[in-house]
């Protein structure tokens, strides 16, 4: 008699322990299949209508593609809370910022842009990715946009496509470090924080505008480019666009390392150059290049309201650090802070901005500061 009751309570245990087990998934399942979801990116495209641009010119529909990740989520007034706008580099796309370097140190749970937590907003620019661009069919009769425009483009994006009316963070790399600047300058009380990587806050001046005109005017005097009305990408004109984009983009020191010999550094150019002209524009690229033109956001600096993290590497050939300048103007800013990381193994040239790594000590001090109350 007693063996049976033991029996049975036995199996009574069992059934419970795997009630409280298949309850206890049913709870999870939910949970964990949001959380995956929040990973997963969602990509799509936002029209502007009639867009004039700072040349006077007009394009009837301009087409901003872009990659967002989570859920926008708004406060009792209204007001978006957790929506983080990321932006690329000269003649990239959102894509850079999916791969593993950056993605995977910043995306994840847990970690600082945490996709379950925050709204992340990564758009291809006018002229780049699956955005409108020349290479689209109208080559060089594309309106001449310039980054005044391409801002007020991410602009329209994040307020009328995305339903966006706050910023937490403006993260920029490059290019898009240098929007970040005039983020804070035509839009100071839309954001919280702005983190701006690799740039100068400063006209496009120096070695940086001589080798643009180099690469303008060497699409342009190839004969093949034909006023960009060829029919094959001429070659010339690639070769000069990749070498540039090659050689200012990466760090002496990993390319001393990593190419010890001739061969070697003869192989990796002769593969590098083939892999990224194989799906390059040469007009794409002529006014990528060009965008930069009248950039100069120095004489309104004093008018950025949110914190700035402002981030170079010191083997960055494009804002070399002895120019001093990063330096100088980041004291304009009443809530600005400048941080150059030195040369080290985790630095890789300008591309540093791309290897989250290497600075997201610095993301994380100014996400800790922008959260308390301004002074």
């Amino acid at each position: 008699m007693a063996q049976r009751i033991f029996e049975n309570m036995g199996a009574i245990i069992v059934l419970v322990f795997l009630l409280t087990f298949l309850l206890t998934t049913a709870t999870l399942a939910p949970a964990q299949t949001a959380a995956n979801a929040s990973l997963a990116p969602h990509e799509g495209d936002f029209v502007i209508h009639n867009f004039h641009f700072q040349s006077g010119e007009t394009l009837s529909d301009v087409k901003m593609h872009y990659t967002t990740f989570g859920t926008p989520l708004k406060d009792s007034s209204g007001r978006t809370t957790n929506a983080v706008l990321i932006l690329h580099g000269t003649s990239g796309s959102g894509r850079q910022f999916l791969r593993p370097i950056f993605a995977d140190v910043l995306f994840k749970p847990g970690q600082l842009l945490d996709a379950s937590k925050y709204f992340l907003i990564i758009p291809d620019n006018i002229g780049h990715g699956k955005s409108s661009k020349p290479s689209d069919g109208m080559h060089a009769r594309f309106p001449q946009y310039d980054y005044a425009d391409m801002v007020a483009l991410q602009h329209e994006l994040v307020e009328k496509g995305l339903g966006v009316n706050h910023l937490r963070l403006v993260l920029g790399a490059s290019m898009g470090c240098m929007h970040s600047f005039m983020w804070g300058e035509v839009y100071p009380n839309e954001m919280d924080a702005l983190m701006p990587i690799a740039c100068l806050p400063v006209e496009i001046a120096g070695r940086n505008r001589i080798w643009r005109k180099m690469v303008i005017d060497g699409i342009r005097n190839d004969p093949l480019w034909k006023n960009g009305e060829y029919t094959s990408e001429p070659p010339l004109a690639l070769q000069i666009s990749a070498d540039f984009l090659l050689l200012i983009g990466n760090s002496p020191l990993h390319m001393q390392q990593d190419l010890p010999t001739r061969d070697a550094a003869d192989h990796y150019l002769d593969e590098t150059i083939k892999r990224s002209t194989a799906d390059m524009d040469a007009t794409d690229f002529l006014y990528a290049v060009s965008a930069s033109r009248d950039y100069d956001p120095s004489a309104k600096l004093a008018s950025i309201k949110a914190p700035v993290m402002f981030v170079n590497s010191a083997d960055d050939l494009i804002n070399p650090p002895e120019l001093g300048i990063a330096e100088r103007e980041i004291k304009k800013v009443k809530n600005g802070k400048f941080r150059l990381l030195p040369i080290s193994d985790q630095t890789h040239g300008h591309g540093t901005h791309t290897w989250a790594a290497a600075w997201q000590q610095y993301l994380r001090e100014l996400l800790e500061q922008s959260a308390m109350p301004m002074k």
